[in-house]
């Protein structure tokens, strides 16, 4: 038997549909319990529980507790930028689920993957960083150039505190409803965060859907304008 790495076993952990469901509803960045990912699933507490147990063998999840309850996270950014990408294959598979129109337009508009920007604006700013310089790629590697370093700390980032971090400081996310890459790593999710304090946009708490106020979308078209 050929030594490798054991695709089909990560398959069938994320394959299962409740499974995919509950590993989806963790995209948002939050940790959530069981009770909360059995109803995302549409399946009871017991059933989800077995499916976490197999989530978290299979190290896609990262269990916490807390007082008397235990949460569930993904593992890593690793986890999220896999299933990301597994959803631009399924959608230019034409494999889709039928939601209803607005949510859909704004999922695709701005949304989080797994705490960074996502969808037309995550990318559109990710594609002005590249043009203007301040991210540079390296092959499939993104480096913050010395202007982008600047342009991170005037835009109220503390980067001495992200790049003491053990996670990467810039990574690129293949988006799945642009087919094209949206900035994640330590910057990215520093960038969402500055946003949200900047009251520029809110997360809605049921869904990935990243609602800008009309303000803000003013405020960030200045930010990702193109040089």
């Amino acid at each position: 038997m050929k030594e490798g790495p054991d695709i089909s076993h990560i398959a069938s952990l994320i394959g299962d549909p409740a499974r995919a469901n509950m590993l989806t509803a963790l995209m948002v960045g939050k940790a959530l319990t069981a009770s909360e990912l059995a109803q995302e699933a549409g399946i009871t507490l017991q059933t989800a529980s077995s499916h976490l147990s197999k989530l978290e063998k299979g190290n896609l999840l990262r269990p916490r507790k807390q007082g008397r309850h235990k949460y569930f996270s993904l593992a890593s950014d690793e986890v999220a930028h896999t299933l990301e990408a597994l959803m631009g294959l399924a959608a230019n598979a034409g494999h889709l689920r039928s939601r209803p129109g607005p949510r859909n337009a704004a999922l695709r508009e701005a949304r989080v993957c797994y705490n960074h920007l996502a969808g037309e604006m995550g990318t559109r700013l990710y594609e002005s960083m590249i043009t203007r310089q301040l991210l540079r790629l390296n092959g499939e590697e993104v480096e913050l150039t010395t202007a982008g370093a600047g342009f991170v700390r005037d835009f109220g980032i503390d980067l001495d505190a992200l790049k003491a971090q053990r996670s990467a400081l810039c990574r690129q996310c293949l988006d799945w409803s642009e087919r094209r890459s949206h900035l994640a790593g330590s910057l990215g999710r520093a960038m969402l965060v500055r946003i949200e304090e900047l009251g520029w946009a809110k997360r809605d708490t049921k869904t990935r859907i990243v609602a800008f106020s009309p303000n803000g979308k003013v405020r960030f078209d200045e930010l990702a304008a193109r040089g």
